[in-house]
């Protein structure tokens, strides 16, 4: 009972975790934006092999090292693992490019529809039955996605594969069966060979950027800090607070995603924008509305 108890509240630990963690993703496009002069796949390529350090020092404080070894030893594991890397990198990839591009606030927006994505995904993959208020919400997105496009000629493409990576990445990270620091180590590791192998080819042909100078080099070995530890910090904060909660938090990054974009780039909200992004606002808080009074309701007794 006790433990049931504890499931179901937010300790002071867990609301602290979680909520550093979606601020420190909050802050994510500054750091970014100063990298805006090396080209998205060489940052990530930096962002996947100085998080390797990172990750493999959590586990060994933590004493989990084990559950590593056995899921580099069973292939099932390894090709789900295979298939989440894949999905962070393009995730990754997408977003450096649109920070340096001038596309935060497409960043903003795909992160923001996400939480409506997953639970469409939900229903469509798992089967998952929708409720009325998650219907509309849903629809509100769409909607929303409907009306960029015509304004724009052309489908919101940063914001939509954002949307579908991170979304993709979080239904195929429940089937992999480790913890998320276990999980995070192995997927870096994966994509620790071609990250590699594109570096090499990068000092060979004289492209590559970490040598240039020394604040591009404080800054590519930093991208494995600020990769590496938010999600840490979040999948550790996640376990002491309840899903509802990480359900209003899940919206501080975007928020300061979206103010960054507007406020210190300067980035243009006008237009479509003016329609698109309160029809989602309008859309999460529905949603965030229902799930909450879900979760609040008694569960009838057998």
């Amino acid at each position: 009972m006790d433990q049931v108890k504890r499931e179901d509240q937010d300790t002071p630990k867990g609301l602290v975790l979680a909520i550093t963690a979606y601020v420190l993703w909050g802050f994510l496009p500054l750091y970014m934006k100063a990298l805006a002069h090396v080209p998205a796949a060489e940052v990530v390529v930096h962002r996947i092999l100085w998080s390797v350090p990172v990750a493999a020092a959590v586990l060994i404080v933590l004493r989990r090292t084990n559950d590593l070894r056995a899921a580099l030893r069973t292939p099932r594991t390894l090709l789900m693992g295979c298939v989440t890397a894949a999905l962070i990198s393009l995730n990754w990839g997408t977003y450096v490019w649109a920070i340096s591009a001038g596309r935060a606030l497409d960043a903003a927006l795909g992160y923001y529809i996400n939480p409506l994505f997953s639970i469409a995904l939900a229903a469509l993959v798992l089967g998952e039955k929708l409720t009325k208020a998650q219907k509309v919400a849903i629809g509100f997105a769409a909607l929303a996605v409907v009306i960029l496009t015509i304004d724009a000629g052309t489908l919101p493409w940063v914001s939509i594969v954002l949307t579908i990576s991170w979304g993709f990445y979080a239904l195929a990270k429940k089937s992999l069966p480790v913890g998320p620091n276990q999980g995070f180590l192995l997927e870096v590791l994966i994509l620790t060979p071609p990250a590699l192998g594109y570096l090499v080819y990068l000092s060979a042909t004289g492209a590559g950027h970490f040598t240039e100078s020394l604040s591009n080099t404080i800054l590519l070995m930093g991208c494995g800090l600020v990769t590496a530890v938010p999600l840490i910090v979040y999948a550790n904060g996640a376990k002491l607070v309840r899903l509802s909660t990480i359900g209003v938090l899940q919206y501080i990054a975007p928020t300061m995603i979206f103010l960054t974009a507007v406020l210190v780039f300067k980035e243009e909200f006008s237009g479509a924008r003016w329609v698109a992004f309160p029809l989602i606002w309008l859309g999460l808080v529905i949603y965030t509305v229902s799930m909450i009074s879900q979760m609040r309701r008694p569960v009838a007794k057998g």
